[in-house]
């Protein structure tokens, strides 16, 4: 696969990097990456996938854009409050890249369609801020063999993390935590879901150029305040519904 000169001047700074140059370029540009959520994780994770020259991007999230998205959700602008998210997310992608395909699901991910959502996917890329949505796209993904990259956020802090298998995210979090929190009840500082989607974002990257030492098996914890990282191993659940049977 060729790219025009317009393209090889659009990916100048990814072709002159030795861990993607020509071919990682066309690895991104055959791609097809699957974003669950287009919020605070999925909306800069999106804009930077968009800008790598990811080939297809498919968006699902049955939301529209409110008002108090604004604050972190920089996907969208004033004038998009009331649209669909994926119809707005459509255009903005579409304008920072034309090369980009974007597919568009206007409704939540179900136990039902998960399957179909993530077909053909080369990484799947979870923002959703419910444990229920997480577990499904946990146990699709791991049963079709497609790469998961996980991000959430809440008040000040964040986490990343890539799943291929064993140890899956259901290893991590077994059970929903019974003090779970949201956004909308605890707040999240605006800047700070840049922070993890683009974290998100990068983690895809590698995982389809084949670049560098994805956290595959790992998760990265973020303290915004403290302004301090550290990775922690997962384990693999030898008793874990999902990826243990």
């Amino acid at each position: 696969m060729s790219f025009s000169p317009e393209e090889v001047e659009r990916y100048a700074r990814h072709l002159v990097l030795s861990e993607v140059g020509g071919p990682g370029q066309q690895r991104l540009k055959t791609a097809t990456v699957v974003l669950v959520g287009a919020g605070g994780v999925g909306s800069p994770a999106a804009l930077y996938l968009a800008a790598a020259g990811v080939g297809s991007l498919r968006i699902i999230d049955g939301d529209t854009v409110s008002l108090s998205n604004l604050q972190r959700q920089i996907l969208f602008d004033t004038a998009d409050i009331d649209r669909p998210k994926v119809e707005a997310a459509a255009g903005r992608l579409e304008a920072i890249n034309p090369h980009v395909r974007v597919e568009t699901l206007n409704h939540r991910l179900t136990a039902e369609n998960a399957a179909s959502v993530i077909a053909g996917a080369d990484v799947v890329l979870d923002g959703a801020d419910d444990f229920e949505t997480r577990y499904r796209v946990n146990a699709a993904s791991v049963a079709a063999g497609v790469p998961l990259v996980s991000g959430a956020l809440g008040r000040w802090t964040g986490q990343v993390g890539v799943f291929t298998g064993k140890p899956c995210y259901r290893c991590l979090v077994p059970e929903t935590p019974p003090d779970a929190e949201t956004c909308a009840r605890v707040g999240v500082v605006g800047a700070l879901a840049g922070v993890i989607g683009a974290m998100a974002a990068l983690e895809a990257i590698k995982l389809i150029t084949g670049a560098g030492e994805p956290l595959t098996g790992r998760l990265l914890l973020y303290d915004g305040l403290a302004a301090t990282s550290r990775v922690v191993a997962v384990t693999a659940d030898p008793g874990c519904p999902v990826c243990a049977v």
